[in-house]
């Protein structure tokens, strides 16, 4: 039985806590052996991957290995770090069994502690609240319906009690009259802005649409992912405002591209020391297994990332030689690269030391780190990501690594089960993660010593 196998054998009851290996982040694996596979992702496990790591452009290597779902096997469970549980809160933890949600997506925390989550194939915001003796969510309201694919959730204005809940749906930002503790949606939709609209292609085209107010409440932050893997916007209209970060005002007029060259912001937050965006990134494929890395950075306003033309800093991508050459230096390399083709998607930033410790919080270790949700890859021979990851941040600020934190959503023979999308934290500081593979929503809280 080798190391993986061995753990999930251990982590096969809902109710217990996952054991894991002592003293697993004592050492990060760096340079070539920093890209790993499912097989290698065990909770505690640090990596960084640099720029001197990446390979040099392969496209021969890439292939369409996508996810093929199959009901979760009863010995499978997620898993945590040792000391942490991992309990079913929603959904039936399989999709053998039809459930509350069609797909759960994106999910935000509101300032009385509901949860709001995006059913995005469902068109549908739906209402968590509380937590039953079994572990369970005790009531589940449909917030809204009728909605377009929506993603992006977000309280404005900020405090104990907003007066909206803005939605970003595929083209359009929309939001509704709020007040704390409201079940279903008081009053009709009212459209704020239009976005650049649907585009789905297999390693191609976003429809995700994320949104984030700034820290003094005057922006309005909103990605909006490329129409293409990698057409160049010189000649692909359809890539106007696509693989960027749009700004706007709280009422939903235009300002500025905020920063471009982002192929795929999926997941926003602002960092509560710094008030700096940051980005949960899905970046292009077909040039290799290990190229490009998908990656987690703050966001810097007027900011270029590369995309199309360059990747990491000012690496020419090879479907585009010579083009653009005035901007190969003013490309900005990310602060944490994961593993390529993983798909990170929903982040959050976990509350800082001065947040009060509840009975759900974990250790003061991951006070101001980052939890991202890996929702797996399809263009790599072996399968990355479908995962939460952990990125340790140092007074607001990165140092490149990222950790595995929630594991165990692909077989040890390969096949998935559960694929992570959305991540927040409650207010007693235990985490919830989204599953739109089982359709579920997974709670994970601290029971181990302090």
């Amino acid at each position: 039985m080798n190391l993986r196998h061995a753990l999930v054998a251990l982590a096969t009851l809902p109710l217990a806590v996952a054991p894991s290996l002592h003293a697993q982040t004592a050492t990060t694996i760096t340079g070539k052996a920093a890209f790993a596979d499912y097989s290698k992702q065990v909770p505690g496990t640090r990596r960084k991957i640099t720029v001197a790591d990446l390979p040099e452009p392969n496209p021969i290597e890439s292939v369409d290995n996508g996810a093929h779902i199959v009901p979760r096997p009863d010995n499978l469970w997620p898993t945590a770090p040792a000391g942490f549980k991992v309990e079913l809160y929603a959904g039936t933890g399989t999709s053998a069994t039809k459930g509350p949600f069609t797909e759960p997506r994106l999910i935000r925390t509101a300032p009385n502690g509901d949860l709001f989550i995006a059913d995005s194939h469902g068109n549908k915001v739906h209402l968590l609240r509380g937590v039953g003796p079994d572990g369970k969510a005790r009531e589940i309201f449909t917030y809204a319906t009728g909605l377009d694919f929506p993603f992006g959730i977000a309280f404005y204005p900020a405090g104990p009690n907003p007066k909206w809940i803005y939605v970003g749906n595929v083209d359009t930002v929309i939001r509704f009259p709020y007040k704390s503790g409201d079940t279903a949606a008081s009053g009709p939709a009212e459209k704020i802005a239009e976005l650049p609209g649907f585009a789905q292609l297999r390693g191609g085209g976003h429809w995700t649409r994320d949104i984030v107010f700034s820290k003094d409440g005057t922006r309005m932050l909103v990605s909006v992912g490329s129409g293409s893997n990698v057409d160049d916007p010189d000649t692909h209209p359809k890539e106007l405002h696509r693989a960027d970060v749009l700004e706007y005002t709280p009422e939903g007029k235009f300002i500025k591209v905020f920063a471009s060259g982002i192929r795929n912001c999926v997941g926003e937050a602002i960092n509560p020391i710094t008030g700096m965006l940051w980005c949960s990134v899905n970046e292009r494929d077909g040039l290799g297994n290990n190229l490009v890395p998908d990656y987690i950075t703050s966001v810097q306003e007027g900011g270029f990332y590369g995309w199309p033309w360059f990747y990491m800093g000012g690496h020419q991508d090879p479907r585009h030689i010579g083009k653009h050459p005035e901007l190969q230096s003013k490309v900005i390399t990310p602060d944490v690269l994961v593993q390529p083709h993983m798909a990170s998607l929903e982040m959050v930033f976990y509350p800082g030391a001065s947040s009060p410790r509840t009975k759900g919080s974990f250790p003061a270790s991951y006070a101001g780190d980052i939890f991202a949700s890996e929702h797996g890859s399809w263009n790599r021979a072996q399968r990355g990501g479908y995962e939460v990851v952990r990125v340790p941040l140092h007074n607001g600020k990165a140092e490149g690594s990222y950790e595995d934190f929630l594991t165990g959503f692909v077989t040890p023979s390969g096949d998935v089960w559960g694929r992570p999308v959305g991540v927040t934290v409650a207010l007693d500081g235990s985490l919830f993660v989204t599953d739109d593979g089982s359709k579920s929503i997974w709670h994970i809280t601290y029971t181990g010593k302090r």
